[in-house]
């Protein structure tokens, strides 16, 4: 076990004995990996925010399930990959529904799409990746996110996952080779 591993394991137990501090230092020092992992799903700051929150809500209700012999890190970002499949779901019902507002409430909603005046090159570069990203199947999308984004290694990820190591790398490869297709228009 690592300093970070062993860190976490004390901060877990402290956790579970009530101490509210331990949870948030807990959440202090994972909260940006599961945000990133959460925003690469969405493509979205505010949804990913929401996803980061329910994670860790889902995660100190499930303290006492973890297990100290493997990485908390993992564990949360499993959490936030459920969290992720999850909203997904929810976002296809709530697009079912967006078309059925009525006509005078249509002046009231927000236009998300970037101003082109104003952005520059490479926030709407970033934010084409980040679509591009999120358009990617889960299964390919999520071993990508999780080993180049979040620097898992490639067995972790198999771990996480529940696949080999061997599908971790072949799902990559075609992630990367999807997203090069769609950066350059291809796909």
């Amino acid at each position: 076990m690592g300093v970070v591993q062993d860190d976490d394991a004390a901060l877990v137990a402290q956790a579970l004995a009530g101490r509210q501090a331990a949870f948030s230092a807990l959440l202090a020092r994972h909260r940006d990996p599961v945000f990133r992992l959460a925003r690469h799903h969405t493509g979205n700051d505010s949804e990913a925010l929401d996803v980061t929150q329910e994670c860790f809500v889902s995660a100190f209700a499930n303290l006492a399930r973890y297990d100290p012999a493997r990485p908390l890190r993992a564990w949360l970002l499993r959490i936030a990959l459920n969290k992720c499949r999850d909203w997904w779901r929810k976002r296809a019902v709530r697009r079912l529904f967006a078309f059925a507002r009525p006509l005078e409430e249509a002046a009231e909603v927000a236009d998300l799409a970037p101003d082109p005046e104003q952005a520059l090159s490479a926030a709407r570069e970033t934010a084409r990746i980040r679509r591009a990203l999120a358009a990617l199947p889960a299964q390919l999308k999520e071993p990508l996110i999780l080993c180049a984004i979040e620097g898992l290694a490639q067995g972790e990820a198999a771990l996480m996952l529940g696949i080999s190591r061997k599908a971790v790398e072949t799902r990559i490869y075609r992630a990367r080779q999807k997203l090069s297709e769609t950066l350059e228009g291809r796909g």
